[in-house]
């Protein structure tokens, strides 16, 4: 009877001992996680750095463009933009 008894109360006792041990336990998996977390690249991650590339791909194309088009008003007889396009490799 005894026995049943200090079983039944041992979780009061030692409540606090029990999430201690819960946090130490679930450390390492917590660690792991957030290293792949920081060494893995999410989907928006990869949708922004595409989106930056690809604005600085427009904004060169468009300054090569420009200059082209003021070489054009200086030389008529100039041939067709044969320069960068953004989104071409």
């Amino acid at each position: 009877m005894r026995k049943i008894l200090l079983l039944a109360l041992l979780p009061l006792v030692s409540g606090g001992c029990v999430r201690t041990v819960a946090s130490i336990v679930t450390a390492p998996v917590k660690v792991v996680s957030k290293g792949i977390d920081w060494t893995t690249t999410s989907q928006s991650e990869a949708d922004r750095n595409y989106g930056k590339k690809m604005r600085k791909e427009e904004e060169r194309e468009g300054k090569e463009r420009r200059k082209w088009q003021e070489q054009c008003r200086k030389n008529p007889d100039c041939p067709p933009y044969d320069g960068f396009r953004a989104g071409r490799n």
